[in-house]
Parts: structure tokens; C-alpha cells; sequence
């Protein structure tokens, strides 16, 4: 998956906004029934929430967090308190929802 600029990361952030969690994390952690079903959610919507149930640990959460990010191949987007937001662009172009606006180039080439 490529990496997203902070702008995308925004644009995907306020279009996860009015969305309501898709998969519950509970205390048996990131199972292979869990990493399925973020799967088959990403590959529906593109944008999910995940909600964290019975980790209260924000190191826990960030690890596991990235656990999903690499078993599922997907960006996570952002965090708000025990939700995260991950995104994962439609491999097939016609049955994209989600329209990324161009990413920025980077400054630092002056010279």
C-alpha cells in the first residue's frame, strides 16, 4: 500500500467521520477471524472504523494497530480514543468510492 501526504490523510479522516465502527476488537486481541473480517471490510468500503472494546492501552492499541496495518495491507488513517480509521484503495478502478485528491510534492527540491 503507498503512503498517504497529510492532505489525503484529512480528506480520509473527515470522510470517516460520519462513519460508525465495522469490526469490534475484544480482549482475545487481533485473531485470524478479526484480520478476515477487516479484510472483507476494506475490500467493500475502502474506509473502515475499528474500535478497540477491552484494550485500554495506548501502546497496546498503536502495536496492534500496526500488526493490522501489515497482515491486512492497509494505511491507517488516524486514531480517536479507543477507534482507528484505516483505508485501503479498491485494487479494481471501477468499483473505487473513494476518490484521493493528488498528493503534494515535496518542497525541499529548491536548491
Amino acid at each position: 500500500m503507498h503512503r498517504l501526504d497529510s492532505s489525503q490523510r484529512k480528506y480520509l479522516r473527515g470522510l470517516a467521520h460520519r462513519l460508525k465502527p465495522v469490526v469490534l476488537i475484544g480482549q482475545k486481541g487481533l485473531t485470524d477471524g478479526v484480520a478476515q473480517s477487516i479484510d472483507q471490510a476494506l475490500e467493500a468500503q475502502e474506509l473502515i472504523k475499528v474500535k478497540f472494546i477491552d484494550l485500554k492501552e495506548k501502546d497496546l492499541k498503536h502495536a496492534m494497530t500496526l500488526e493490522i496495518v501489515q497482515q491486512v495491507d492497509c494505511v491507517h488513517v488516524g486514531a480517536i480514543g479507543h477507534t482507528v480509521i484505516l483505508y485501503r484503495q479498491q485494487k479494481q478502478p471501477e468499483k473505487r468510492r473513494i476518490a484521493l485528491p493528488a498528493a503534494r510534492v515535496d518542497r525541499q527540491e529548491k536548491g
